[in-house]
């Protein structure tokens, strides 16, 4: 094993002994995540999760209940997720509908064969880029994906090489390049570690000002490191 695979995997460690073993808190199944990740915006757990209570409190959540309930109603129900319900009530109908129509009812069944094949599927629906892919195809145990939290591929870039990128793009690529050199090509390893990164960057590894003081990893982050030194440590080329 490497010098940097074992720094990772003392890094999970370490975070692990702090937040406590991971668990996923939206549902894993292609077809709910869609739902779910559309109940609440600007998209986070908590916002989807009250979105998601009301949504299955008040109408429920199979293609056929969400299509033969009216906009008005779903957007109620969507309300306490946030944002623009209308919007997103107008989106979930049309998730039912590829799902019911096209798919026969089971987006699972239709992401199964080649990759590339299912993931041109889960790009056909509204608001799922590349990382959400990842993320479905990871958590519902489809392909052990090196999937990466959309919204902090910062995390893992300022741990190992001092600062993230200007280029989303590149920041995503090379903490992806990072979990899949570091960690076995295994379910439980890679939600394992998507899901320690992820709670890292919401309670600690914050995007703008950064816990540094009390994380329980700084004085292996190369981030941290480029602080003390008063300059932060040059991005990788």
């Amino acid at each position: 094993m490497t010098r940097s695979a074992i720094q990772l995997s003392r890094l999970l460690d370490e975070l692990e002994s702090l937040y406590g073993p991971p668990h996923p808190s939206w549902p894993t199944d292609p077809y709910l995540f869609l739902v779910w990740w559309h109940c609440g915006y600007p998209a986070s757990d908590i916002a989807c999760a009250k979105g998601w209570a009301s949504l299955t409190k008040s109408v429920g959540t199979t293609p056929e209940k969400l299509l033969a309930t009216s906009p008005e109603k779903l957007a109620a129900a969507l309300k306490p997720g946030g944002m623009v319900p209308e919007l997103r009530a107008q989106r979930l109908k049309e998730i039912a509908m590829r799902v019911k129509d096209h798919l026969d009812g089971d987006l699972r069944s239709a992401l199964t064969g080649p990759l590339d094949k299912a993931r041109k599927e889960l790009k056909k629906f509204p608001n799922i880029g590349d990382p959400g892919v990842d993320r479905i195809l990871l958590f519902a145990h489809i392909a052990p994906i090196a999937a990466v939290p959309s919204n902090s591929p910062h995390v893992l870039v300022r741990i190992l090489l001092g600062r993230e990128r200007e280029n989303y793009g590149v920041n995503y690529r090379e903490a992806q390049t990072a979990i899949e050199s570091q960690t076995p090509a295994a379910f439980d390893a890679r939600t394992r570690a998507y899901l320690l990164l992820k709670q890292h960057a919401q309670q600690t590894c914050k995007r703008t000002n950064p816990r540094c003081d009390c994380c329980p990893i700084s004085t292996s982050c190369a981030f941290f490191s480029g602080k003390l030194r008063g300059r932060p440590a040059p991005a990788s080329n």
